[in-house]
């Protein structure tokens, strides 16, 4: 069993937990109200989520794999990137199993299971979603021993999975997992000091790209079919013999 490797042990969750993860529903679900995704929306009932308890993993990964062939890995923590993309591209998606306790319930310094679940997983019963994803991590696992290139994976992956916005009919609405999750950043980019571009490949791949801190900008889709043919154009790219320039 690899390193990174976890067991979901239900029973050693505490009440502490079990209430963390009540509040952190009720509060993100009052705040996404009419600004996430309606992707989201059909998947956080679909993939079974509510308030009174954590999911279970096993009963979650059976709801993925029957609806779009995707499971969850449950880990230790943060995963390098041979690790995390050779996962996505086993169409296994890495979720911690430790959830914050009350003193860290605004900030954490790495995901911990609300972050990676109730972010993640939802998309994940999104087929047009779930096949963007696993085509990144299909491409990515191609260029491993490549730095610069993998810099630029994930770059378009924080800027689209994780801090993601698409127009739905003459709305932006969130999708990417850091805002989902993360009432300060919900708060942060519905203010008037974020910035907002149309999502270009070229941009998002030359804009540095950080979890450290609130985003300084987020990148719009216009249609979900950007998602998809954006990491097919870094693929051709990369296949070419494209030289990328060292990231910043």
């Amino acid at each position: 069993m690899p390193d990174y490797m976890e067991q979901q042990h239900y029973d050693r969750y505490t009440t502490q937990d079990q209430l963390v993860w009540k509040v952190l529903f009720d509060r993100q679900t009052a705040l996404l109200h009419k600004r996430a995704c309606t992707a989201f929306g059909k998947g956080l009932g679909a993939v079974g989520f509510h308030r009174n308890a954590i999911p279970n993993f096993e009963e979650v990964s059976q709801r993925l794999y029957k609806a779009t062939g995707w499971q969850l890995e449950p880990v230790r923590g943060m995963l390098n990137d041979a690790d995390f993309f050779g996962l996505l591209a086993q169409r296994k998606f890495p979720a911690t199993v430790w959830i914050r306790s009350m003193a860290q319930f605004d900030f954490i310094e790495e995901p911990d299971l609300f972050h990676g679940v109730f972010g993640h997983a939802p998309l994940l019963m999104d087929s047009a979603f779930a096949d963007f994803l696993h085509f990144l991590g299909q491409v990515a696992a191609q260029h491993l021993d490549d730095a610069v290139a993998l810099a630029r994976l994930e770059r378009l992956y924080g800027f689209t999975v994780q801090f993601g916005l698409v127009e739905e009919h003459g709305q932006t609405r969130m999708y990417g997992a850091g805002l989902l999750s993360s009432s300060g950043e919900i708060h942060h980019c519905i203010g008037d000091v974020s910035r907002r571009f149309p999502f270009d490949l070229a941009t998002v791949l030359h804009t540095p790209y950080s979890e450290a801190h609130l985003q300084e900008q987020y990148f719009v889709l216009n249609s979900w079919e950007q998602l998809t043919e954006s990491v097919a154009e870094l693929a051709a790219l990369l296949s070419s013999g494209w030289e990328l320039e060292p990231v910043e």
